[in-house]
């Protein structure tokens, strides 16, 4: 067994063990928690639908009403806080590896993009790469978007919820950004590269290394020694990554482990059709991405989905396409694709070509709208997917971040963000399919410009 394959069976393996254990948790050490939790949603739910019913708001019952909501919330933060805590071990895990991930990402991105496009020449060569990349990109965003939109309007998973309108002021806890052309434009460019790096902002990190690379290259000999140096640098962080991949499995391990511990697996029975809805136009987006692949790479797309089983499963398993970035680099390598070509399309998709949080994006928002019987025209519906097709550009690979985004778009449409709520239980295991989906996404679109540009060469071979 080659060392790749050894690692992806120890990621599954994790993976099924950490089950296990989250299961054999929740239904033992945990069970009180979670009962505790419980006790406190169904409190609060019981709560809120009779402050609904009360119209004066200055009569006695609606302050002890407010009253009655305050003690069930703080009830539910007191034993979420308890859970939290006896989930430490298990979660430290995947924050190390996390962290360890984050460490690597800035300075792999900043040294790989200057050496990538020094190497890729003068500025009309990157502008032509990088028209070839956005407009992959847009297309991509594009098309996952509106398979979204037609995938829920099938399916209409919202209908069975049947929910009434929640008070207006009422809380998700998620605090929504909604991004006007200005605020997006200004966050692109970095206002020091050091608070880029330290926040981890890859757009940001991109542009900058945009212009550092054309002008290494711009200066000619003098350049060189600097292109060698961050090669070097590349080289080392890659070297890195390695060791910190071999923590991977111990990070799936405790992602799940917590992830099932919390949720049980009644979560999935819950809400099985919503999911199983979600997972088959996901799958379906894999498929229609692959045929496109397969149109422009012929055979060699299968080959290439084979080699991204482990960036796909670790991204999977920890819930951040930014888990898998460094691993997705080295295997887009060793498929054939030149590193000026990897080093300059990956890291712009990290920020451009999330096609798993496009889909997830249009398919969550219409969720919420049909759950409250709110009907959206399909001028209305072209017009949020455009909306989201803006506002998601940029959007950070980690946890969470789509909810962000959604909660931002939906209130333009008057759909309570309390609807959010709905999803906040399941988005764990949602942004796992959209997180592998995002890998799969990028990987292809690397693969699709590299022979756009014909610069793929045969495969590497496995062996480091």
């Amino acid at each position: 067994m080659s060392k790749n394959n050894k690692l992806t069976f120890f990621i599954f393996l994790a993976l099924v063990l950490g089950v296990g254990l989250g299961y054999y948790l929740n239904v033992s050490s945990l069970k009180d928690y979670n009962e505790n939790i419980a006790k406190a949603e169904h409190q609060l739910k019981n709560v809120e639908v009779k402050l609904l019913s009360v119209k004066d708001t200055t009569v006695v019952q609606y302050a002890e009403l407010n009253a009655q909501k305050v003690v069930a919330q703080k009830a539910r933060a007191e034993a979420e806080k308890l859970r939290e805590k006896a989930l430490e071990p298990l979660t430290l895990l995947s924050d190390i590896f996390l962290r360890l991930i984050k460490m690597i990402v800035a300075p792999l991105v900043f040294s790989t993009l200057v050496v990538g496009v020094a190497k890729v020449g003068d500025i009309k060569a990157v502008g032509r790469i990088g028209g070839k990349t956005m407009l992959w990109f847009m297309s991509a965003s594009l098309l996952s978007l509106i398979l979204g939109m037609i995938m829920v309007n099938l399916f209409e998973p919202g209908l069975a919820m049947n929910l009434p309108l929640p008070p207006a002021n009422a809380d998700t806890g998620i605090h929504k950004v909604a991004l006007s052309m200005k605020d997006f434009i200004s966050h692109i460019v970095p206002k020091s590269m050091t608070e880029a790096m330290a926040t981890n902002e890859i757009l940001q990190i991109v542009v900058f290394s945009l212009f550092f690379g054309v002008a290494t290259a711009a200066i000619g000999e003098k350049g060189q020694i600097i292109i060698k140096f961050f090669d070097a640098v590349a080289h080392v962080i890659l070297k890195v990554t390695g060791y910190v991949m071999n923590f991977a499995p111990f990070a799936v391990f405790g992602a799940m482990a917590a992830i099932v511990a919390k949720q049980g697996l009644g979560v999935l029975s819950t809400y099985a059709i919503f999911i199983g809805e979600f997972y088959g136009s996901m799958l379906l987006l894999w498929v229609v991405l692959i045929m496109i692949g397969w149109s422009i790479l012929k055979g060699r797309v299968f080959n290439l989905m084979n080699r991204m089983k482990e960036p796909v499963l670790l991204a999977f398993s920890t819930a951040s396409s930014e888990a898998a970035y460094p691993k997705t680099m080295l295997q887009l390598e060793r498929f054939g694709c030149k590193d000026k070509i990897v080093s300059f399309v990956l890291p712009l998709g990290y920020s451009f070509n999330l096609d798993g949080s496009m889909l997830y994006m249009t398919f969550a928002s219409l969720f919420i709208a049909q759950s409250y019987g709110i009907h959206l025209t399909f001028d209305q519906q072209i017009t949020m997917l455009l909306i989201l097709m803006l506002t998601s550009k940029g959007i950070a690979g980690v946890p969470r971040a789509s909810l962000v985004v959604i909660a931002g778009t939906i209130a333009t449409f008057n759909i309570p963000e309390a609807g959010l709520a709905l999803l906040i239980g399941i988005d764990p295991l949602l942004d796992m399919g959209r997180s592998a989906t995002n890998v799969v996404g990028n990987s292809i679109a690397t693969a699709v410009v590299s022979k756009w540009e014909g610069e793929l060469t045969a495969p590497l071979d496995d062996h480091q």
